[in-house]
């Protein structure tokens, strides 16, 4: 007999079976408890699955929390926004039901490897009509599904079926490493980039530190991270300290924390996630004043794509961000999309006139170009 149901923890789901229904997945069932254990502030987490009896046939994170509509916005619009709300303080708050992780580029459900064809349709229709009846259990109107990626077509089939709209995400950045050496890498780009990176590398170089314990170094950590977050548009999620010590113990060989120093003071550090199909750039954070001179993010890019050649690591994914400089660097770009509605008609229709405002690529180019299927990342 299948049954769906909502869970608080993922340790009320065996870790075996979750992983099952993920293979080779970095972001596995050890990363979403160490994220639980962290308690970020403002999401409360649920975990959905489908159950066959006692076998576990499919399964996908959710959270809870406080959305404001404006969070992918950028530049122009943003200013826009940020003055209308403190006119009409919280009016584009809303309590949002989400499937996926605020701390997971792409929406994964995961099915177990026996679920295929017309089950694992029916597997992801019970994941959203679960989701949609926790979120109605929790008193909230506003139903999401985050970044869903468009090589998954159930996701678009499911939320067009359950009445969702939808619009574009954020991409996820992804750069293919098959070169022998980082010259190699750097000829296969652009003359002016890759001039400007062989001037880099040519210029004074920070001391680079792989580390997988940060406990002594954990509040200048901390005080880059606030700062690069307090410059950033894209705000959503605001991590505590557990979460870097939390990833990297819970984790072990595949997490670390790469540090940037310039004499003995630190002035960047990069967290990832890796093995050998993939490195995952989760967070990169620096001290702009003192690191201009260094171009500390083409140095830290320089440094993981060399990391990805030495190690014979074929996929660097680069994250949600910064999408001008990835374009010059040479990444390919997997798009992502947002489904969405609310259970007040009325609101669902304002949402439904309001998307093309607030969706990522009208106050962004690069974005813009990166989600284009024309954009040469050259």
């Amino acid at each position: 007999m299948i049954s769906t149901h909502a869970f608080s923890s993922i340790r009320s789901i065996d870790r075996e079976a979750w992983n099952e229904c993920f293979p080779d997945q970095l972001e596995d069932w050890d990363f979403y408890w160490a994220v639980e254990q962290a308690g970020v502030e403002g999401f409360t987490w649920r975990y959905l699955a489908v159950f066959d009896g006692p076998t576990l046939l499919g399964v996908v994170p959710a959270f809870v929390t406080c959305y404001r509509l404006d969070t992918t916005i950028q530049g122009v619009g943003k200013r826009v926004t940020e003055h209308i709300n403190r006119v009409w303080p919280g009016v584009f708050d809303l309590r949002m039901y989400a499937v996926g992780s605020p701390v997971a580029e792409r929406c994964n459900a995961g099915t177990a490897r026996h679920v295929s064809g017309p089950l694992r349709q029916e597997v992801f229709n019970r994941l959203l009509q679960r989701a949609q009846q926790d979120a109605d259990d929790l008193g909230i109107g506003l139903l999401a599904v985050k970044d869903a990626p468009t090589d998954e077509p159930l996701w678009a089939e499911t939320c067009s079926l359950a009445g969702l709209q939808n619009m574009p995400g954020l991409p996820s950045a992804l750069l293919a490493v098959p070169y022998p050496s980082l010259d190699a890498y750097l000829g296969s780009l652009g003359k002016s980039t890759r001039k400007d990176l062989r001037r880099t590398l040519r210029g004074p170089a920070p001391r680079i530190e792989w580390r997988r314990q940060i406990d002594d170094v954990l509040p200048e950590i901390m005080q880059l991270y606030e700062a690069t977050l307090a410059r950033s548009d894209l705000q959503f999620e605001r991590l505590g300290p557990g979460y870097f010590t939390g990833l990297l113990d819970q984790l072990g060989e595949r997490a670390v924390c790469v540090l940037y120093w310039i004499d003995e003071r630190l002035v960047a550090f990069n967290l990832m996630l890796l093995d050998e199909h993939r490195l995952i750039d989760k967070i990169f954070a620096h001290d702009p004043n003192r690191t201009r001179e260094y171009n500390l993010y083409a140095r830290s890019w320089l440094a993981n794509v060399e990391y990805c050649i030495d190690h014979r690591i074929p996929v660097y994914e680069a994250g949600q961000a910064g999408y001008a400089s990835k374009i010059r660097f040479g990444c390919r770009f997997a798009p992502n999309q947002l489904f969405f509605r609310h259970r007040n008609r009325l609101l669902n229709t304002l949402l439904r006139l309001i998307r093309q405002i607030i969706r990522p690529d009208r106050s962004d180019p690069a974005l813009a170009a990166a989600l284009s299927p024309l954009s040469d990342p050259r």
